[in-house]
């Protein structure tokens, strides 16, 4: 079976570096005039769909919006994910999740076997009960060709408390993560299927990514104040490896199916000419 990573790779040749993430808040609902209900829900995904869908090369549902409604939000996120990988795009689901033993093994089921309604290409872990917890999703995932975008250095302020703090041999926490992460991915070619999510409004992070051999997630664009030349600080000679998400700054432009269109084309070429650049 083909892996996430050369799946990845490929889309991001093929369509360019940009993940794009689905966020219906009740704001942004607002915005686009929709009712803050399932209706509106419904209508909001399906507009992004057919605006993003066969052009964006990884697409970011983010559960919990979906979550908030109920049994019928979940369905929509379901057929969401349906119409997603029909249009070609990858789909990347934000869920977070971490646990331990038989429940990150359920989790693991519900969004990396094929046979699940909730299946994806690839999900974001928390390593926080410890990087081998999630064991059971690396496994089901290198199986079954799907990825794991685990959390490193994230951009919410709380985070540096857990994340930076040193551990007996002097590394960070999120060192540790890290250079996990990059065992996972020995030898993978032309890009492994374990990555990592480092914040784009982090700064220089002061932490070696250069082994990691797998995808970088750089969630904090446009909305949450980052900016594509934010990445060189971030990344650094990383950069090869970023795979930048938008959400709002894209979204924003809704509900024209041409205003997102311009929006993500907007972003993207920004993102290419940082890390296309020497």
């Amino acid at each position: 079976m083909e892996t996430f990573g050369t799946r990845l790779h490929r889309a991001v040749i093929e369509r360019g570096p940009l993940c794009v993430g689905i966020d219906p808040h009740p704001a942004l609902l607002a915005r686009w005039g929709l009712e803050d209900d399932v209706q509106g829900l419904d209508r909001f995904t399906r507009t992004v769909v057919d605006a993003l869908g066969d052009r964006v090369a990884v697409v970011k549902p983010q559960s919990a919006f979906f979550e908030r409604f109920g049994s019928c939000g979940v369905a929509v996120l379901e057929s969401t994910i349906r119409q997603l990988r029909n249009a070609g795009s990858l789909v990347l689901l934000d869920v977070k999740r971490g646990d331990i033993g038989s429940t990150v093994q359920a989790y693991a089921s519900a969004y990396l076997d094929p046979s699940s309604p909730m299946y994806v290409d690839a999900v974001t872990a928390s390593p926080y009960l410890g990087v081998g917890s999630l064991a059971p999703m690396f496994e089901l995932a290198a199986e079954r060709g799907g990825g794991v975008f685990v959390l490193a250095l994230t951009s919410n302020p709380e985070g540096a408390a857990v994340q930076r703090a040193r551990t007996a041999d002097g590394r960070t926490v999120a060192q540790t993560v890290i250079d996990e992460i990059s065992q996972l991915n020995k030898g993978a070619e032309p890009l492994g299927s374990f990555g990592l999510v480092v914040g784009a409004t982090i700064g220089d992070t002061g932490h070696d990514l250069s082994g990691v051999g797998g995808p970088l997630l750089a969630p904090g664009l446009g909305a949450q104040g980052a900016g594509a030349a934010d990445l060189r600080t971030v990344f650094g000679p990383s950069l090869a490896a970023v795979l930048p998400s938008y959400s709002r700054e894209v979204l924003s432009a809704g509900p024209d199916v041409a205003g997102l269109r311009a929006a993500a084309d907007r972003v993207l070429g920004e993102c290419r000419a940082v890390l296309a650049a020497p």
